[in-house]
């Protein structure tokens, strides 16, 4: 697998994949207790982010997702890393915190379209610090 696009937060990561078909707004559609979307409009509602790779086309909405993913991330609960089509500051923001305050590192990789579509198909994927994607 190609390198990612672009390395917004350097970590290593591997978990299974759950290939968020939307973009998800981390304040009001995740449930910051039990990491499981609760967003009822959104096609993986139920689903948990807890230990996975997430795989979505970029996140949505609130400013306050960052801190929503600040306190799943401290709380255990939060997802291994995080691979985007299209780059979210607020979720970078959130890794931030965390990182700065916890000391708990989530990997976020933007990837080009047709990267994306390959690891749509993957079961589990491994995020290397220097970028590099592969699944498996």
């Amino acid at each position: 697998m190609p390198d990612a696009e672009r390395v917004l937060m350097s970590g290593e990561a591997r978990g299974p994949v759950l290939h968020l078909e939307e973009p998800i707004s981390f304040w009001g559609g995740l449930d910051p207790w039990s990491g499981t979307i609760i967003d009822q409009a959104h096609p993986q509602v139920g689903e948990s982010i807890v230990g996975r790779i997430l795989l979505l086309p970029s996140g949505r909405g609130s400013s306050s997702g960052s801190s929503v993913l600040t306190e799943v991330l401290r709380a255990g609960i939060g997802p291994a890393g995080i691979v985007m089509r299209h780059a979210d500051e607020i979720l970078v923001i959130g890794a931030l915190a965390a990182e700065e305050l916890y000391d708990i590192t989530v990997p976020i990789f933007t990837v080009d379209e047709a990267t994306y579509g390959a690891l749509t198909a993957a079961d589990a994927i491994v995020m290397a610090p220097d970028g590099t994607i592969t699944t498996g």
